[in-house]
């Protein structure tokens, strides 16, 4: 998998639940990890707990500690990489032993944060600094600082899209399937890959509610009994598009075999036409079109093809955020070092990402995006506590990929029934859900 592990956090923004039987407390109940104002006043050891073992193993975190003792010589980091990082640090906060620093755990509940996490300052103070302070507010008090963010788009083989003739943004679902329909007739290549088999490419299109309206508040419209899949809802938009693509032939012709990393080299080589992924996948798609011998530069990134004013949008969305146990022995420079790796270290940038900074211009890897003027939508999290709640008792998953796969295999013909009755009965399980777990 190795670089798929920036993407867990993004994945995973509207996916909280509550940890069973973690009791948290022992620390100081509010007590702030301030920034410290003397680099040379702060010593002592912390660990960072980190779900990329990639950069751990490469030696990338020891690099990024030696620039990082520059400034603050007389702290010594310790990394822990933990490849199953979600289930290994869920029964470690059962105790008070897990690390200084770590990446907030999708299972902890937004409002248990104060059990764990030392606050960091106020809403007012860091939301000036950063980007998606929000997704970690409670009570006005903010508990994580992202490590980047993410936009959301389709990662398309251009040549191959040029190749087919096809060199103007789709600006409808309808212009993206003929785009598609295009693509296939022209070059003989797979125009759409599903990446059904793993499951977790799906749930990308849920980073893309936001886009369709450019409303930032959009997730937190789902807040309520609203049929969130009713004809001109955002998720009615962009299901019945993955439908369409489906039911039309355009995407591959057994998705139960579908392979993460097999599909990255056929886009690479221009054997497969587009795929519903956020801007972390861009450099990897690059590296991979690099290899199969073509040019980095094969690779583009399309907004969601929808509009607003004349204008495309793409919702922003948090990757894993940045916290300081409230056991920390050492929150000063725990929270240096936070602050540091989110700023200074240059990490958002190595990865093609969008930089939590706000001061931070955006990636080379958006420039696409920057140059023709799409919106940029940081996705509120306001009422992501509620919306999980609806969600979870549902039973549907907006982060989890089987209501899509069984999507999929209905617009295929795997499974009986029609697209109108799938998203009437989806209405009807959130509607009710809504009635009890968000009021």
């Amino acid at each position: 998998m190795g670089k798929t592990k920036t993407l867990t956090g993004a994945l995973l923004t509207v996916t909280m639940l509550t940890v069973a039987g973690c009791g948290g407390g022992g620390g100081t109940p509010g007590e702030t990890a301030a920034a410290p104002t003397d680099p040379g006043g702060v010593s002592g050891e912390i660990k960072v707990l980190t779900h990329r073992t990639d950069l751990v193993q490469n030696g990338a975190m020891k690099r990024y500690t030696a620039e990082f003792n520059k400034i603050y010589p007389r702290v010594k980091v310790t990394f822990e990489g933990i490849t199953d990082y979600e289930g290994e640090v869920k029964i470690r906060m059962n105790t008070k032993a897990y690390g200084d620093v770590l990446m907030i755990p999708a299972v902890v509940a937004k409002n248990d944060y104060p059990k764990f996490f030392a606050p960091l300052g106020t809403k007012a103070e860091l939301s000036r600094l950063y980007r998606f302070s929000d997704k970690t507010e409670v009570g006005g008090k903010v508990y994580g600082i992202a490590q980047f963010g993410t936009a959301n788009g389709f990662v398309h083989n251009k040549a191959l899209w040029k190749k087919a003739g096809v060199t103007q943004w789709p600006k409808t679902p309808q212009e993206f399937t003929a785009a598609l329909e295009t693509v296939a007739d022209k070059t003989g290549a797979v125009p759409y890959y599903t990446n059904f088999k793993d499951g977790w490419p799906l749930v990308q299109w849920s980073s893309n509610i936001g886009s369709v309206t450019c409303d930032a508040k959009a997730t937190d419209k789902l807040s309520g009994p609203v049929s969130p899949w009713k004809a001109g809802g955002e998720l009615h938009t962009i299901d019945a598009l993955l439908h369409d693509i489906v039911k039309r032939g355009l995407s591959e012709k057994d998705p139960s075999t579908t392979n993460w990393e097999t599909s990255k080299n056929l886009l690479g080589k221009g054997k497969i036409g587009a795929m519903m992924l956020g801007s972390w996948a861009i450099t990897q798609m690059r590296e991979a079109a690099q290899e199969a011998g073509g040019s980095p530069d094969d690779i583009g990134f399309l907004p969601f093809p929808a509009q607003r004013d004349g204008k495309f949008c793409a919702t922003l969305v948090s990757d894993y955020q940045q916290a300081v146990s409230i056991h920390s022995g050492n929150k000063p420079a725990a929270r240096a070092w936070i602050d540091w790796f989110t700023g200074k270290s240059g990490y958002p940038a190595t990865e093609g990402a969008v930089p939590a900074l706000k001061s931070a211009p955006m990636p080379a890897t958006l420039k696409e995006f920057v140059d023709n003027d799409v919106t940029f939508v940081e996705r509120s999290e306001a009422e992501t506590g509620t919306v999980n709640a609806i969600d979870n008792a549902a039973e549907l998953g907006l982060n989890k990929p089987d209501y899509r796969q069984k999507l999929i295999d209905i617009a295929r013909g795997a499974q009986q029934g029609t697209l109108q009755d799938y998203f009437d009965d989806l209405d009807k399980r959130w509607n009710e859900a809504a009635r009890t777990a968000g009021s």
